[in-house]
């Protein structure tokens, strides 16, 4: 028969809050799920049925959604601008080129390449040509005249705009000195006139008047050279004006000023 050992008791073993058994934090009791709590309700819940313990109160997070469109105002800005940039640039390249050219090309040259334009220094017609100063009203072969004989006194040209026919015989005077004679049709709309206003008005050796009984809308004359054209917009009533004006001179040097500013068809006395 064995003889009983010392009694063993049963150890207990303390669990604490971080051992991660035992009590949940707070001193709640874990309760098994499903379980339910007072009044019924499953444990976890609030009055509401909606969770309660820890997290209570807070909501999931939505994350946000950030547009990732682009800002096309700007750009379309800086478009703009570079085309705008591009154009004066290219229009200046264009001009300079221009310029260029009209400079190492004869005058002459660059008056024949107008369509349309007449040269009446090569015509069998001699009156034309004729530069002989003579008083009072004087024939002539083409309407407007664009050279012949003419009366002492000339029309002031500097660029001058008048607004009623003015004596052939002292605008021939003027295109002897140089200038470019801008005519057009009585009766023209005024709109019309402002446009041709706007070419000659301040340049000097140029001038401007109505004419009577025109074939055309506007005709341009220099010594021995004229242009008729239908509509005052026309691109070679500007390049008649630069090829021709001084450039078809007879008399180079001699001025445009100290005129007569007579209105009308009969000449001043000399």
């Amino acid at each position: 028969m064995s003889t009983p050992g010392p009694e063993r008791n049963p150890s207990s073993v303390k669990v604490d809050k971080t051992s991660g058994q035992g009590k949940p934090p707070g001193g709640r009791s874990a309760k098994p799920a499903g379980a339910k709590g007072a009044g019924g309700r499953p444990a976890g819940k609030g009055p509401a049925g909606k969770t309660g313990g820890a997290g209570k109160g807070r909501k999931p997070v939505k994350p946000v959604k950030v547009a990732g469109g682009r800002h096309w105002g700007p750009i379309v800005v800086a478009g703009v601008v570079v085309l705008i940039a591009a154009g004066i640039i290219g229009y200046g390249v264009w001009a300079a080129a221009r310029s260029s050219n009209e400079a190492s090309t004869p005058w002459e040259e660059r008056a024949a390449g107008i369509e349309g334009i007449v040269n009446y220094r090569n015509s069998s017609d001699k009156t034309i040509a004729a530069r002989g100063h003579k008083p009072g009203v004087l024939p002539y072969s083409t309407n407007p005249p664009v050279g012949g004989d003419h009366n002492p006194r000339w029309q002031n040209c500097n660029g001058d705009v008048y607004t009623e026919p003015i004596p052939k015989e002292h605008a021939v005077h003027s295109l002897e000195h140089g200038a470019v004679w801008v005519t057009y049709k009585q009766g023209l709309p005024a709109d019309q006139v402002e446009t041709l206003k706007g070419k000659v008005e301040g340049q000097d050796y140029t001038l401007m008047s109505p004419v009577a009984n025109l074939d055309k809308n506007v005709s341009l004359q220099a010594w021995g050279y004229q242009l008729k054209v239908d509509t005052v917009d026309d691109a070679r009533i500007d390049d008649f004006i630069r090829a021709l004006r001084l450039n078809a001179s007879v008399e180079p040097g001699a001025s445009c000023s100290s005129g007569v500013t007579v209105t009308g068809d009969i000449p001043q006395a000399s």
